[in-house]
Formats: C-alpha cells, structure tokens, sequence
C-alpha cells in the first residue's frame, strides 16, 4: 500500500521553509511579543450587550484565544520544539491503533470498548524532552518517550471527536489548536460523517497543515472509496493534503503490520529531523497567523457593533427622558405639590381666628406688629416642613415615572437591540433608595430659594419698599417665605395673600419658584437617565473599543 499521489509528497511541504518567514528586517521576538499583546487584548475582550451576534463572537474569541494559547505562543517562544503531529479523528477510528503501529510499541491503549482514549498521549524521542518542556499541551497529556520516534515531530493521539464524554470532545478539540500538523484519520464506513469534515473545514480556516488517513478500506471497494474521499478532499480545499490508505486487516488485536502503515511512517521520516520539521512548523504558522487576521478583524466587528448599539441604546435613552420630563413640569405648574397636607395646612392657617385671618383688611391694609410678626412666623414654619415634604415627593414621582420610561424603552416594543442587558444589570432597590434621597436634598434646596427671593423682593426703595417693610413687620421674613413657597406650589390664595403683601413683585418670586422647581424635576429625570447612562460607560462599549484590536491586528500585519 502506498500514500497516494502527489498530494502528500514531503517536497510540497518542505517549499515553506519557516526561516523564510523568519527572515525578516524585524526579529522574530518582534513578532512573538506581538501575538504575546494580542492574546492579551482578546482575552480581555469582553460583549457586555446581548446581541444577537454575541453568542458567536464569544465562541470565536474563545476559540480566538485558545489558538494563541495552545498553539501560537507556544510555538513561536519554541521554534525549535518538535512538531507537534495530533493524531484525530472520531470514535473506532483506529487512531490509537495507529500511533502505537508507527512507533512499534504499545504507547496508547487501544480497544473496542468506548470512550477507548481517557488520556491524550503524547510521544517524542527522548533527546526532544527538554524543547518539549515547557509546551502547554504537556499539562494535559500523557507523556511518553520512545526511542522509535523521529526526533523533530512528537505524535498526540488524542481523544475522539465524537466521544460520549463531553470532557474528551472539549480535550480532542483543544489539543486540535495545538498540532503543527494534523494527523486525521477515519474509516470506509465513515468518511462521509458531517463531523469529521467540520473538522477538517475548521483547519483549513486556521491554516493548518493537514494529512489523512482512509483506515479499514476493503479491497475491493479501495479504488471507489479512494476516488470519492479524493474528491471530498477536492472541494473543501484539501486537495493538496496528503492521503494514505491503510487496508482492512479484518479482526485482530496489537500492532498493524509495518508494510501497512510503511507509507505513513516513511512520510512521517521525510518530516523528521530539526530543520525538516521546521518545515512543517513554518507552513502551520504562516497559515495560522494569516488565518488570525481574519479571525481578529471579525472580532473587532463584532466589537464594533457592541459599541454601535450602545450608542442606539443612549439615542432611544435620551428621546425616552423627554416625555417624563414634560409630564412632571407640567404638574407642578398645574399646582401638583400644593394638593394633600399643602392645601391642608394652608386652610388651617387662614382659617377664622387662624394666623393669617385678618393679615391683610378689607380695604387691602396689611395689618400686624412686630410681635404679631413673630408669632405669624413662628405658625407659619410648619407649611414649610409640608411644601418641602410634597415637593420631595413630587420630584421623587418624576424620577421613578423616568425611570419606568427608561426600561419601558429598553426592553418594550421596539426596544434597541441590546436594551434588554442594560435592563438586567439595573437595580431596582438601590435606584429607589438613590431617588428618594437625591429627591429630598433638591426639595430642601428649593425650599431655601423661597428666603432669597422674598429677601430681594424686599430690598425694594420707594413705595414699594414701604410697602414690603410692612409685610416684613406683619409677618415675618420667614413667614414671607413660606406664603411664597405655597403660592409656587400652587396655593392660588397664598399668590392672592402674597401679591397684597408685596404688590407686583409676588408675580416675579412665584413664577421664578415654578420654573425652578420645574427645572429640579427635569434634573431629577436627567438624574434618572445619567444611572442608566453610567451602565452603557463600560470601555468595551465606547466609540473606540475596537481600535485596540485593530491595532494589533496592524502591528501583525507588519510583521508578517
């Protein structure tokens, strides 16, 4: 039995010396430190939105990052280590039948019983244990030395692809990413499985270096078999990887005989060997640092998108704050906070006999003394305490009909993509809490405007003047605020008491109150948004996010 044609020869892989690469104005540690950055930079690559593209871009940063690890980093902190050949394929395949065949040793169990290879097993010549030592695939595997093997390549037999153990198909595929050449075998009966040509579809992507072997082949089907799996080969752009054809020998146990794997083994020596196998470690890794920038560029778009969506997402958050905003003006203008305890303390205080009844007389007289002005005052302070309460309250409702808008607009109809994981990362308990507390401080300072403008409302000269210092006498500079504070929140006789007091100037202090408790509303919904706002800061969501991986990528295509 022999390898079949040109399309495995030795010489065809032997044309990519790696030196070549290598050979370069920049040094090969330029290269290495490049990669060395990347793979730090796609690891850190985080997808904090659930798009609909996420669960593929996390799978092929993974994949991304499993790649350098297993494979790249490795192998170019250690040009010199063997070659490391994975020996795949999917369940009774023959694979560990196979390597112990090639070494002529049983190196690997092998047998019908399934899952048959628990423990990858890696074999090398003994002289390439201390190039081998510091490899990542040496964690995970078996090791075995053998004097039978080719210095320069080292054989992993490894589990199978399609094995009922979840762990060894997660082990089979990892240790995929880290051969410099792939070994793949399978049967007659079972080269047209979907599986194996998934596979094999992945390593072309990622430019791997690639040899099959068509086991148990009946002779009298051999011709057929061999043409069909050749043109297989052909068209998922494998028609240069070699193919060998190892016979069926029927039932038996131990070793294949050596003239039916001499073909495999003889090709495996024309790889052998320091500089010969750098050959095949060149080839896989110019494929796989041209398959990387691919790979890189898709990440960086999926990258890219996140921070696109983000942006929707603050657009859709903006457009949402506005109608809280509006609605909550408009309620305070409408005289929201006057309604409850407001016009309640406020009917008591002028009612008959009350504080404020017979303040100003039938003719439009303010009437009192400065003791009465004291007392007024002193009554006066508890309608303060009951617009402030009421004001909080109306700010605190502005900002939670805010935020109801906000999700509303991220995870209702015609919510952003996206808007969903903002949703899910915003805390209710803490926002209420936050609220009611921001709401309280901007009512107190509201509150205290009612002094200032009643203290400039009475600075006047002239009559008005007089006629201010009047008031203050009868009721209190105090008590002149708090008239002001009920007329702003919507008290229209306190308006009607404090225009008789202050004359014109009332207008200018309550119209000046509204619209700046209007205003506290508007930042109480800005507040709102600037919570829901601080989640879409996340650096994986700017503007810029992918440029760091588009510089890489840059730096990498320098250097190869």
């Amino acid at each position: 039995m022999s390898a079949l044609a040109g399309t495995g020869s030795a010489s065809a892989i032997a044309a990519d010396d790696p030196r070549s690469m290598l050979a370069r104005p920049l040094a090969a540690t330029s290269l290495l430190d490049a990669v060395v950055d990347l793979r730090r930079d796609v690891a850190a690559t985080k997808f904090p939105l659930d798009l609909e593209s996420t669960p593929d871009a996390v799978a092929s940063r993974d994949r991304l990052v499993d790649q350098l690890d297993e494979h790249l980093v490795p192998r170019l902190t250690e040009l010199s280590a063997p070659a490391v050949v994975v020996v795949a394929g999917s369940t009774g395949a023959g694979k560990s039948t196979l390597v112990n065949s090639l070494v002529g040793a049983e190196v690997s169990t092998a047998g019908v019983l399934r899952p048959t290879t628990r423990e990858p097993v890696l074999v090398h010549h003994p002289l390439d244990a201390d190039l081998l030592s510091h490899h990542p695939v040496l964690e995970s595997v078996e090791v075995v030395a053998d004097d039978h093997v080719p210095r320069g390549i080292a054989l992993l037999d490894a589990p199978d692809l399609d094995s009922v153990l979840e762990s060894n198909r997660e082990s089979a595929h990892r240790l995929l990413e880290a051969a410099d050449l792939w070994l793949f075998v399978t049967t007659a009966s079972r080269y047209g499985d979907a599986l194996p040509w998934q596979v094999l579809e992945t390593a072309v992507e990622r430019g791997a270096t690639i040899a099959m072997v068509l086991n148990r082949v009946p002779s009298d089907s051999m011709p057929t078999v061999r043409g069909d799996l050749l043109g297989r080969l052909r068209e998922h752009g494998l028609a240069n990887s070699p193919l060998f054809v190892v016979p069926d020998v029927g039932p038996h146990q131990g070793l294949l005989s050596a003239s039916a794997v001499s073909p495999i083994h003889r090709w495996l020596m024309t790889l052998a060997g320091p500089d010969r196998a750098r050959t095949v470690v060149g080839r896989t890794l110019r494929g796989s640092l041209t398959a990387l920038r691919g790979w890189v560029d898709e990440l960086a778009e999926a990258v890219q998108e996140q921070a696109d969506a983000a942006a929707r997402i603050g657009t859709v958050l903006d457009g949402a704050v506005a109608g809280p905003t509006s609605d909550a003006a408009d309620a305070i203008r409408g005289g929201a906070v006057a309604d409850g305890p407001v016009r309640a303390r406020w009917a008591e205080l002028s009612a008959p006999d009350g504080p404020l009844d017979g303040l100003v007389n039938a003719r439009g007289k303010v009437r009192g003394s400065a003791r009465r002005g004291r007392a007024r005052s002193a009554a006066l302070a508890p309608l303060v305490a009951d617009v402030t309460r009421s004001a909080a309250a109306v700010l605190a409702q502005a900002g939670a009909e805010t935020e109801s808008a906000l999700r509303s607009a991220l995870d209702g109809a015609g919510a952003p993509a996206g808007g969903a994981s903002i949703v899910h990362a915003w805390p209710r308990d803490a926002a209420a809490s936050r609220r009611t507390s921001a709401a309280d401080l901007a009512a107190r300072g509201w509150a205290s405007q009612g002094g200032r403008l009643v203290r400039a409302a009475t600075a006047a000269s002239g009559s008005a003047g007089r006629r201010a210092t009047r008031a203050v006498t009868a009721v209190g500079e105090d008590g002149l605020a708090a008239i002001a504070l009920a007329a702003g929140a919507g008290v229209s006789d306190a308006r009607v008491l404090l225009t008789s007091l202050l004359g014109t100037a009332a207008d200018a202090v309550v119209d000046e109150l509204v619209d700046d408790l209007a205003g506290r509303a508007a930042s109480q919904a800005g507040l709102e948004r600037t919570v829901v706002g601080e989640l879409l800061d996340d650096p994986h969501l700017a503007d810029d996010a992918a440029s760091r991986l588009r510089l890489r990528l840059a730096v990498l295509k320098g250097l190869t």
